[in-house]
């Protein structure tokens, strides 16, 4: 990965941390996948204006729901699968969620969403899972 992506990754995780401990305010961590070429703009359009993107690579898009519980970055990850489904015509598109947790690096979080994300790719029918399936 690209230096410069995982300094902005770090900076962005750290900015959530401490949003999250001054002002008690929830995020979820997020990591897109998607086949087909896809630029910032029209994934933009997709989510709130509230929340951070960060393209990774071809295929992938950090994301933090800020302002949003798992259990409502879920509906979100499921609104913007919604909306991507109808703009590529597939149903390709995958995300892996994480929780917020102060005591996590930025590249452990990294780490974490490409881990779900491996296991999200194992199974056909998931497109959407968070962190209990590690535990799994």
């Amino acid at each position: 990965m690209d230096s410069d992506i995982l300094e902005r990754v770090n900076v962005l995780v750290k900015k959530t941390y401490y949003t999250f401990d001054r002002f008690d305010v929830d995020a979820t961590f997020a990591l897109l996948y998607h086949e087909k070429p896809l630029n910032d703009n029209e994934l933009a359009k997709f989510i709130r204006l509230s929340d951070h993107l960060l393209k990774i690579d071809a295929n992938h898009y950090f994301i933090i729901f800020s302002f949003t519980s798992q259990k409502n970055a879920y509906k979100a990850s499921q609104n913007v699968l919604f909306k991507l489904d109808a703009h590529f015509n597939d149903h390709s598109s995958l995300i892996a969620m994480d929780i917020l947790n102060p005591s996590k690096s930025p590249q452990s979080v990294l780490n974490r969403l490409k881990q779900i994300m491996t296991e999200i790719h194992k199974n056909n029918f998931v497109r959407i899972e968070t962190e209990d399936i590690l535990d799994r």
